[in-house]
């Protein structure tokens, strides 16, 4: 791999991979990563997650697409605010920033947007911003409207997110860090798959342990700030506006995005399809990476070609 003076964009010759880092509207740098050759597919993260969930479609469609991984503000290798409590880490922000960086690649054509998580909700902002430049949406295990609602089908979601956030913001990083510790916890893991948030039997422990690490490695500040956020966006409204093919894809035992928001997402949206990955968790998208890799090569060729 080679970078160039500026550290802006790197290619490795002989080869389909190209590193860089996009620069936005007010200062920022986002780090970006595109592989293979063809149409534009591009991946949006989870809140808290950078392009790792995302390996084992890329490792599939670098061989017919150029898929793009990146990362949002205070994530992966991507810049990080100076004030993370007060920072515009919106969907409306993340949904621009995806933009800069198609714009910093080059990308010139209506590029197909994968979204796992949070990321279902930037590809809708996105679409609703920029409808000329989506070609197809695959929105995978989020939801489209104020997940903390509907997180564990529970109405104590967000109210005990909320008194998590107002102590953290009088605390600053440290005390932040110190009201999530589960995650560096050796024992997080198996402690998702006793709580169904992963499925044990299906994931591989060194994927759920790269989330887990980046979590450590990341400010907590951006993390909670980003959740209070998306927790207020709603894209009810616009679904049925959306004019693209999608393919929504849920998972059965999904606790993190319950099934029904899955299914009224694909009623909402004209000429939808919908896939459910029996007995699988949030953690679908390295859990079953065949059964979604099959189905999105079926839903291009039959609405894309």
């Amino acid at each position: 791999m080679v970078q160039d003076a500026q550290g802006r964009a790197t290619s490795a010759p002989g080869t389909a991979l190209r590193t860089g880092f996009a620069p936005t509207d007010d200062g920022h740098e986002l780090y970006w990563r595109a592989v293979g050759s063809g149409p534009p597919l591009m991946c949006c993260n989870g809140v808290g997650v950078s392009t790792f969930f995302f390996k084992y479609i890329a490792n599939h469609f670098r061989h017919t697409r150029t898929v793009i991984l990146w990362d949002y503000r205070g994530h992966g290798r991507s810049t990080t605010p100076a004030h993370p409590e007060t920072a515009d880490l919106s969907i409306e922000r993340n949904a621009k920033d995806l933009f800069s960086v198609c714009d910093a690649i080059g990308v010139d054509e209506p590029i197909v947007l994968v979204g796992h998580s949070m990321g279902c909700q930037v590809l809708l902002e996105a679409t609703h911003q920029r409808p000329d430049r989506v070609r197809a949406l695959v929105p995978m295990l989020g939801t489209f409207s104020r997940p903390l609602d509907t997180f564990m089908d529970s109405p104590y979601s967000r109210p005990i997110f909320n008194v998590i956030k107002r102590a953290a913001d009088m605390g600053g990083k440290a005390s932040t860090r110190a009201l999530l510790p589960l995650y560096a916890n050796r024992l997080a893991y198996r402690v998702g798959g006793l709580s169904g948030l992963v499925d044990k039997h299906y994931a591989m422990k060194q994927d759920i342990d790269k989330y887990l690490e980046h979590l450590v490695h990341m400010d907590p500040r951006v993390f909670l700030r980003m959740v209070d956020l998306m927790a207020d966006h709603d894209m009810e409204m616009f679904l049925p506006q959306i004019r693209v093919p999608v393919l929504v894809i849920a998972a059965e035992n999904d606790v993190f995005t319950p099934l029904h928001r899955s299914r009224k997402m694909a009623e909402l949206i004209p000429g939808a399809e919908l896939l459910v990955l029996a007995e699988a968790s949030h953690a679908a998208i390295v859990e079953h990476p065949e059964t979604i890799n099959r189905r999105m090569d079926r839903f291009f060729a039959e609405r894309l070609s």
